[in-house]
C-alpha cells in the first residue's frame, strides 16, 4: 500500500493505470489537446470513467527540444486544474513537475504524488518534497531533456539505470523522505537510444532488487515509432504491448495516453493471473 494524503492508501500490489493529463502547448503526443482548462478537466474525468486510478499532471513539456517554461506559467497552467479535479473527486493526482514551488502548490491544491523526471535535483526540490511529506516518484535521466537524446551512451543501461535510482532514493531517504513513499522510474526515452530502451524493457525486473515499486511510462513513445515507422498518434498496439511487457515483469503503475484500452488489457492479465475471480462487467 502506497500511503496518499488525508489517510488514503493506493494498492500497488495489483498494476494501476495512471492517466496523462498535459496542459501543454508542446508535449510531444497531444500536446495543445487539453491546455484549455474546461478541456483539461473533462479530460481527467474521461480517464477516471475509464478506469485510470491517477491522474498525472504536467505543465511543462519534457520531450527533446522542448522550451523552458517559467515557473508562474507553469504554476498557472496546473494549479486550477488540480483544484477543480479535486473539488469533484477523491482519485489520486500526481503532480509531474521538477519545479519546487510547483510541487508545493499543487500538493496545497490537492495533488497527492510527485512525479520528477529529475528525481528532486532542481533547487530547493527536494528539501520541497521533505516538507510536503507525499509520495515521490524519481526517474532516471542521463543529461537534460533538451539534448538527452544527442548521444546517450552506457557500458550497461540496466545496471547504470538501478545504480543511480539506488543512490538517489538513497539519498531523499537520508534527507527525511519515507522510503515507502519512493517510486522509481527507468525513464524510458529519456537520455536512451533505441537499443537502450528496449534492453532496459527485456530486463525491467531487475529494477525490483531496489526494493520500491515501478513506474513505467512507454506511451506512445518513439522507440516504438522508429520500431514501427509509425507517427505518435499510430502506436496504440506498440504501446499496449508494452504495457503488458510491464506488467507482467511487475510494473506497479503504467503511465499512458490510451486509459481505456490499457484498463482492458490490464482487466484481461489480472483475469489470466487470478481466474477463480473473475467475473462479467456490468
Amino acid at each position: 500500500m502506497l500511503s496518499l494524503p488525508r489517510g488514503r492508501f493506493l494498492d500497488l500490489s495489483t498494476p494501476q493505470v495512471m492517466g496523462i493529463l498535459n496542459v501543454t502547448p508542446d508535449s510531444f503526443s497531444d500536446g495543445g489537446q487539453h491546455k484549455d482548462f474546461d478541456k483539461a478537466v473533462k479530460r481527467a474525468f474521461t480517464m477516471l470513467e475509464q478506469g485510470a486510478t491517477i491522474i498525472d499532471i504536467g505543465g511543462e513539456s519534457t520531450r527533446p527540444g522542448a522550451a523552458d517554461v517559467l515557473e508562474q506559467e507553469e504554476l498557472e497552467r496546473v494549479v486550477p486544474v488540480i483544484e477543480a479535479i479535486r473539488a469533484q473527486s477523491d482519485c489520486v493526482i500526481s503532480i509531474d513537475t521538477s519545479k519546487a514551488a510547483v510541487m508545493t502548490a499543487a500538493v496545497q491544491a490537492g495533488a497527492d504524488i510527485i512525479n520528477d523526471v529529475r528525481a528532486l535535483q532542481e533547487p530547493g526540490a527536494l528539501q520541497a518534497a521533505v516538507a510536503l511529506d507525499v509520495p515521490v516518484c524519481l526517474m532516471h535521466m542521463q543529461g537534460q531533456p533538451r539534448s538527452m537524446q544527442e548521444a546517450p551512451d552506457y557500458q550497461d543501461v540496466t545496471a547504470e539505470v538501478c545504480s543511480y535510482l539506488a543512490e538517489r532514493a538513497q539519498t531523499c531517504i537520508d534527507a527525511g523522505i519515507k522510503a515507502e513513499h519512493i517510486i522509481v522510474d527507468p525513464g524510458f526515452g529519456f537520455g536512451k537510444s533505441l537499443q537502450h530502451n528496449y534492453q532496459l524493457l527485456a530486463e525491467l525486473e531487475q529494477l525490483h532488487q531496489l526494493g520500491y515499486p515501478v513506474l513505467t511510462g512507454l506511451s506512445r513513445k518513439s522507440m516504438f515509432g522508429q520500431l514501427l515507422a509509425r507517427p505518435a498518434d499510430q502506436r496504440l498496439s506498440a504501446s499496449l504491448a508494452g504495457a503488458l511487457i510491464c506488467m507482467q515483469k511487475g510494473a506497479a503503475i503504467v503511465r499512458v495516453h490510451d486509459v481505456q484500452e490499457t484498463v482492458d488489457l490490464l482487466r484481461v492479465h489480472q483475469a489470466i493471473l487470478r481466474p477463480t475471480d473473475v467475473q462479467p462487467q456490468k
